[in-house]
């Protein structure tokens, strides 16, 4: 089974630089890079060291996850962001479950001890109540909703029609599983403090798409999705 591992960056070169020597060839069978126009020198240090990159089109974290999943070849992806807050060595973790039968391994940092560094108190509080609210309609209880780090049987992508470029992409991704009864764990990861660059996640308009995405999927979203084999 084929791991594809996507790194989506913009302006990251410091994160770039410490992160991507740390990730072993091993963990994955393709690696792509979607940048979203840098002019750091993010693509110049990934085309130099040999890293399969492209620009994507359209603007945004959501527009980025989907042009860059299109492209892969793998039977599992995993999304990474190279900013030195993710840890790099749950890759592997993740891989393990998904290869174990589950359809998508959500990392959490707020499970079984670990926590966020990067953490303010509105982003704590914030965090906590969408991952709250996403579980009044949701049987899975999640533990963090928004982290955005996951793995996943790509096959779900077309099972369960995720084609957008909205920012909550993988929540999408998460609660159409749900619904339609897929499975999905979570495992722990730390969340330690960004390494360079800059936070380019609007709050306000990001909180709005998050509140419109769990209302429209739990409760106006009723399609159902085929099993996958």
């Amino acid at each position: 089974m084929k791991v594809s591992l996507v790194v989506f960056a913009i302006n990251e070169i410091d994160g770039l630089r410490a992160m991507m020597p740390k990730i072993k060839k091993d963990w994955y069978d393709e690696l792509i890079i979607v940048d979203g126009g840098s002019t750091d020198g993010s693509i110049e240090y990934a085309r130099e060291n040999g890293y399969d990159l492209f620009v994507q089109k359209e603007k945004g974290p959501g527009a980025a996850i989907n042009e860059a999943v299109k492209k892969t070849t793998g039977d599992f992806v995993i999304l990474y962001a190279p900013d030195g807050s993710f840890e790099v060595e749950r890759i592997p973790e993740i891989t393990e479950k998904l290869k174990s039968g589950y359809d998508i391994v959500n990392v959490s940092r707020y499970y079984n001890g670990t926590k966020s560094f990067d953490d303010n108190i509105f982003t704590y509080i914030g965090n906590k109540t969408f991952t709250w609210l996403a579980n009044c309609f949701t049987p899975f209880r999640f533990t963090d909703f928004l982290y955005t780090y996951v793995g996943f049987n790509k096959k779900l992508v077309s099972a369960l029609d995720v084609d957008t470029s909205m920012i909550t992409w993988a929540q999408i991704l998460m609660l159409r599983a749900i619904r339609n009864k897929y499975k999905i764990v979570e495992i722990p990861g730390t969340e330690y403090k960004r390494i360079g660059g800059q936070v380019k996640v609007p709050k306000i308009r990001t909180s709005w798409f998050i509140l419109y995405t769990i209302l429209r999927e739990t409760l106006f979203s009723k399609k159902d999705a085929p099993e996958i084999v």
